[in-house]
């Protein structure tokens, strides 16, 4: 169930930082979509268009509001605030196939699929947009 106040969202959201920082790879990625996914979904919030007025994690949090962009973005924004090396490469692109998170140069694509993570290549993907986990960091101040 996703928590109903602001407060239990970040309360929530810093347990599933915890949770996963020392996971293993597959089990982080895992929990990191599928609490993503219990987000109420919503058709459009964010555009890539506006990527410069898009909210920090915790105005996303506040917001409270998911499309699949913002989705993926919470996922990027957990991801990027780990700080683990083994997901230094992430990236959030939009391609004909949604607004996927890829993590480890596309070996696991989360914002996929609420049940599984992909860890095969589902063939070329070609971002219309994307944003680096790199980029996201300059965006939180964390370089």
């Amino acid at each position: 169930m996703w928590p109903a106040t602001f407060e239990q969202r970040l309360h929530a959201w810093g347990v599933l930082r915890q949770c996963v920082q020392h996971a293993s790879l597959d089990q982080a990625v895992v929990e990191i979509n599928a609490w993503w996914f219990r987000a109420p979904w919503r058709a459009y919030h964010l555009h890539w268009d506006d990527q410069a007025k898009w909210p920090d994690p915790w105005e996303l949090l506040s917001d409270n509001i998911y499309c699949d962009l913002a989705r993926g973005l919470g996922m990027l924004y957990t991801i990027t605030l780990l700080d683990r090396l083994d997901l230094q490469d992430s990236v959030l692109a939009e391609s004909d196939q949604g607004n996927l998170v890829l993590v480890q140069d596309r070996k696991y694509i989360l914002n996929w699929d609420s049940q599984q993570v992909l860890n095969i290549n589902p063939g070329l993907i070609k971002p219309l947009h994307s944003v680096t986990q790199q980029q996201i960091k300059l965006q939180l101040g964390q370089q």
